[in-house]
């Protein structure tokens, strides 16, 4: 007598238990009627394909379509996950996430190269923006404030390429931040007292260091009765205040036109009686206009900009004023009057932790250039010395602090 053959065990992921095959061919077949991927249709389309599951397995199958036709395909879980900021396809076969402590790659994978190719058209059409051959790159923004950027092969030899950078999705405050070690117990009082006394600043640092994450806590500590306008590309900054006036960019349409870039919106904002003007990101000719609103009685704004040093920061603003037709001399000007201090950030390595570098404040030399004095330097160890702006910094804390 036979022994009876006991049937495999079927895993206890209804999702791996459907193959990458069957799922392909499910989503063919709705793509032929035109049906929609609820649970109802997939089922029809199983049978069809004379494949028997139950219902777990059946919405398993219509959340991958679902997220395959109108989301995010297989990156849909890492983008649900409240610690990630960054995901990056190199390919289909590498995927790596940021979650706070540095890039990681994790085990999802694509079926091919045109697989990520359709992911990345479909995110670019849904933006409004064209990827294909004769246009074989992207810089978009999806709706609640994702940044993309894809490259298509051949551009990308290695396959198609997509970076999503996710917006911060909550706010941090002083107290969270030192738990996360980016800044220590003893830079709370002072940072806190350069908000109070009104001082415009740059957070700056470079790519994922979180300067956003900074400004929008350091933005919480504002006067409640202050009136904030936020200028951004996109929605990033979240302050917890009660008076927040979010202006945003529009690019412009397959056709070129409609375009609203930062320059326009700092111009805008401007009249409409800001307390505090903030510029998410300075990176173009509105340096100029954010310059000049500071020089005129808009005191204690402040923004981002990317920076390898605090050093740098005189001269990147230097080269985008220049780029914008101003003089040398005209822009570093405007600096020593407009701008009191710089807040850098930087990311250690290996494990790639955020945390404030230096304090340092703006001055004019003898030269007649602006240039980064440090105040404060904090080591990794969360320590921190004085520095040869120290006593100026203090003192211009002093003298711009409201009286009682």
């Amino acid at each position: 007598m036979t022994p009876a053959t006991t049937p495999p065990a079927r895993s206890s992921d209804p999702a791996a238990a459907v193959s990458p095959e069957l799922v392909e061919a499910v989503r063919v077949r709705l793509a032929r009627t035109g049906a929609e991927p609820s649970a109802a249709q997939v089922a029809v389309a199983l049978r069809a394909e004379k494949a028997v599951y139950g219902d777990a397995e059946i919405l398993a199958v219509a959340r991958a379509l679902c997220a395959d036709l109108i989301g995010a395909g297989p990156l849909e879980p890492l983008l649900a996950r409240p610690d990630v900021t960054d995901v990056l396809v190199n390919g289909p076969r590498e995927v790596w996430i940021d979650d706070g402590s540095g890039l990681r790659r994790t085990s999802v994978t694509f079926a091919d190269d045109a697989a990520v190719r359709r992911l990345a058209q479909r995110l670019a059409a849904a933006a409004g923006r064209r990827l294909d051959d004769a246009s074989p790159y992207v810089d978009a923004r999806l709706a609640g404030g994702v940044r993309l950027h894809a490259v298509l092969s051949p551009v990308a030899p290695g396959g198609t390429c997509v970076s999503l950078r996710l917006p911060p999705r909550r706010t941090f405050t002083l107290d969270d931040l030192v738990s996360a070690g980016t800044i220590t117990p003893s830079a709370i009082p002072i940072l806190t007292a350069m908000v109070a006394a009104r001082l415009a600043f740059l957070v700056t640092g470079g790519t994922g260091t979180g300067k956003t994450t900074l400004l929008s806590a350091l933005l919480s500590l504002a006067d409640p009765g202050e009136r904030l306008l936020l200028v951004e590309d996109s929605a990033e900054l979240r302050p917890l205040h009660p008076h927040v006036v979010r202006l945003e960019t529009r690019p412009a349409n397959l056709e070129g036109a409609g375009g609203v870039g930062l320059r326009d919106l700092v111009r805008q904002a401007l009249r409409m009686r800001p307390d505090r003007l903030v510029v998410g990101e300075v990176r173009g000719a509105e340096v100029v206009d954010l310059l000049a609103a500071l020089n005129t009685g808009h005191e204690g704004g402040c923004g981002t900009l990317h920076a390898n040093t605090a050093a740098d920061v005189p001269p990147r603003l230097e080269a985008l004023g220049c780029a914008a037709g101003l003089s040398r001399e005209a822009v570093h000007s405007q600096l020593s009057a407009a701008l009191d201090a710089v807040i850098h950030l930087t990311r250690d390595r290996p494990h790639g932790r955020r945390r404030i570098a230096e304090i340092c404040l703006l001055t004019r030399a003898s030269t007649g250039f602006v240039e980064s004095i440090p105040a404060l330097t904090f080591d990794t160890t969360g320590n921190h010395r004085t520095g040869p702006g120290y006593d100026a910094f203090v003192q211009a804390v002093q003298q711009n602090s409201r009286t009682p």
